[in-house]
């Protein structure tokens, strides 16, 4: 059987990539996956898989035809917050790929915010149609429960991603606290000073080691870069392209400050404590799940030294996740794996 792929993939972001890894980490054996990407030849490179040009229609179109299933592969696909353009692309490839009779599989998706008629009626329209949903948060599944259809609700699926250590991180001083920032209109200038001198005074207070993740440098490395020379010889930006090890670099942190959804899925997973600067409802679906303390950017302390001082407190006697609590939100996050082999088969 051959499944095509379909996400925000080969577009350098950490999560959208850790989500393509945990689903060829859960496909079943006898099926041979075709990844649509922004960047075949890398995704052809990372993952030993064919891949073809997203955006390439006649190349799409021959990956269509030689499938015989599609899954939409995680992540906010289905949302016209950021873009109006993004869920028509997605769905009308759905409804092809269902027009052409491939089975089709909304995988693990995170539905909305969705603000136009249109987009919502062609979501229900697609959703309706597929052969399996899964969703990954309570606010997915309430829509799918008000357009009665019907669903399989499971934790992300990167709580599962098998991680990998990282070469050289034990070698960097210790302790260490990772920081993922990402460019958005609510990081505003002021609140992104307030940020980094609130880090400056976190640092000196608890003498640790300041990693700066990119998550996906086209968005994020600007960022890191105008607070790194804040911190001169107390931190490093850390760029990893791998998933697993991005997931990996978690082992060695005690806490992570961040504003990207699955860098805090990747924390908590690997037993590190968390503080969430959220902008979008995504993050704040995940704070209320994890009991996670953090603010939304928008209303963020005008203060740095309320800032520094809440994170001082959360670093000294914060608690991560119980071990406990990881493994059940792993083996709940393995029914997405489930939902591909009772649709595919084993």
């Amino acid at each position: 059987m051959r499944a095509l792929l379909s996400g925000y993939y080969g577009k350098g972001n950490g999560g959208d990539e850790a989500l393509l890894a945990t689903l060829l980490q859960m496909l079943p054996p006898h099926v041979t996956p075709v990844v649509l990407s922004g960047n075949p030849k890398e995704t052809r490179d990372r993952y030993s898989v064919e891949a073809h040009d997203r955006m390439a229609l006649l190349p799409v179109l021959q990956a269509v035809r030689s499938c015989n299933a599609f899954i939409w592969g995680g992540g906010s696909l289905i949302q016209d917050a950021t873009s109006a353009i993004s869920p028509l692309y997605y769905a009308g490839l759905m409804a092809y790929c269902q027009r052409m009779g491939l089975k089709t599989i909304a995988w693990a998706q995170g539905i909305g915010p969705l603000k136009r008629p249109v987009t919502q009626w062609l979501a229900r329209q697609t959703f309706s149609s597929c052969t399996k949903v899964s969703v990954r948060d309570r606010a997915s599944a309430g829509i799918l429960t008000d357009w009665q259809i019907p669903y399989i609700q499971a934790p992300d699926p990167v709580w599962a991603l098998e991680s990998k250590p990282v070469p050289g991180l034990w070698d960097l001083p210790a302790p260490r606290v990772a920081v993922t920032l990402r460019t958005h209109p609510l990081l505003t200038e002021t609140r992104l000073a307030n940020l980094t001198r609130a880090l400056v005074d976190f640092q000196k207070a608890t003498q640790t080691f300041i990693l700066l993740l990119p998550f996906q440098k086209s968005e994020d490395l600007s960022i890191v870069q105008a607070i790194q020379p804040q911190l001169k010889d107390v931190s490093q930006i850390v760029c990893l392209e791998e998933p697993q090890l991005l997931k990996g670099v978690f082992r060695g942190v005690e806490l992570a400050i961040g504003m990207r959804l699955h860098s805090l899925i990747m924390a908590a997973a690997e037993g590190c404590r968390c503080f969430a600067l959220s902008y979008d409802p995504k993050v704040n679906r995940l704070m209320e799940d994890l009991d996670m303390p953090g603010w939304d950017l928008a209303s963020l302390p005008d203060d740095p030294n309320f800032i520094s001082t809440t994170w001082i407190e959360h670093y000294a006697n914060g608690e991560p996740l119980l071990p406990a609590k990881i493994q059940f939100l792993v083996d709940r996050a393995l029914i997405h794996r489930e939902v591909l082999r009772d649709s595919l088969g084993r």
